[in-house]
């Protein structure tokens, strides 16, 4: 009515009014009665904004790859941005009067864009795929650090890298070479676990041959011991036979010594004897044979002298031309042999 209108804003939203060039009210939510006509509303969202962005890009070793993500941000400085951009409201619609509030986001999304490029085109594609969470970190700090965002009046919340893609084409190459290397390792891997098993059988080979080795050589020590231990038994038995037999030896030698002074003493007491025998007979060699016969009778035994007497007869039986014994004689011969 008459020109008149009300505006009434959200918390989020900073608002500008100016009438005749001059500003009259600024502030976030504000509510109030504003005369159409000479009136200029900008309305600048502080609320935070996702921006989802995708790039197409080349990575150092000259491979295509696909960056997508989304970055967060928040307009700090809503007068700084409205003295940039045109955020001015049409009174009858309530709406912008240009597209300048949708181009805030892109040219973040641009300086973005030119920091993600760098990070690339410093990594080959396989180096690229394998750092997201590093590239996310470089280019969240080159943004908060870029004069370019701060001169927009723009506090950067967030920056999401939320995946990285080569080609299809090169991205089913890099999935047979990593499916080649996976089964590569794969073939490794069942390799060196069978040269394992074939290591350790070979080592309880080993093992079993060494016990055996052991076991033979254990042996073979209580062989040379028991071998040894014979032989020092032999050699104490020959060392006792040869002391018996040096004993024997030496009891033969005492024997033979013993005999041979016995001997001594025989031929020595014989010899003596001889020489009493002869000196008691040198004096009788003198004497007539007949004359010591007759010494002899005296003290002969009458056996002896009848046994005489019929030796003499015998000897001179060719001059005796008979001879009678009778029975009496033998009676009497015997009657003295009984006597005797």
């Amino acid at each position: 009515m008459f020109g008149i209108r009300y505006l009434k804003t959200e918390p989020t939203t900073f608002v500008l009014q100016y009438s005749n060039g001059k500003l009259q009210r600024e502030g976030a939510g504000l509510s109030f009665f504003y005369y159409e006509p000479i009136t200029a509303l900008v309305a600048v969202p502080v609320v935070s904004v996702d921006a989802p962005f995708i790039f197409n890009e080349v990575t150092a070793d000259f491979q295509a790859i696909t960056v997508q993500g989304q970055l967060t941000y928040r307009i700090a400085d809503p007068k700084r941005v409205a003295g940039l951009l045109n955020f001015s409201l049409d009174p009858a619609t309530r709406q912008y009067r240009s597209d300048d509030p949708a181009k805030l986001p892109q040219r973040i999304i641009n300086v973005a864009q030119v920091l993600t490029r760098a990070e690339l085109k410093s990594r080959d594609l396989k180096a690229a795929l394998g750092a997201a969470d590093l590239i996310t970190g470089q280019v969240l700090a080159g943004l908060k650090s870029s004069a370019a965002v701060s001169a927009l009046g723009v506090e950067l919340l967030d920056f999401v890298v939320l995946s990285l893609k080569p080609t299809p084409e090169m991205a089913k190459a890099m999935e047979a070479a990593a499916r080649e290397e996976t089964l590569r390792q794969a073939d490794e891997a069942i390799y060196t676990r069978r040269n394992a098993a074939v290591e350790q059988e070979r080592k309880i080979k080993e093992n079993e041959l060494n016990t055996e080795i052991a076991v033979e050589q254990k042996k073979q020590q209580i062989r040379e011991t028991q071998m040894e231990a014979e032989m020092a038994v032999e050699e104490k038995k020959r060392q006792l036979q040869t002391a018996k037999m040096e004993g024997e030896i030496a009891l033969e030698e005492q024997k033979r010594s013993l005999v041979e002074l016995q001997t001594a003493n025989a031929r020595q007491e014989a010899d003596s004897q001889a020489y009493a025998v002869e000196a008691n007979l040198r004096p009788l060699t003198a004497l007539d044979p007949a004359v010591l016969e007759i010494l002899a009778s005296g003290s002969m035994d009458p056996r002896l002298l009848i046994a005489k007497a019929f030796r003499d007869v015998a000897d001179n039986a060719s001059k005796i031309g008979q001879l009678n014994i009778t029975p009496d004689l033998l009676q009497t011969l015997m009657e003295v042999d009984g006597k005797r």
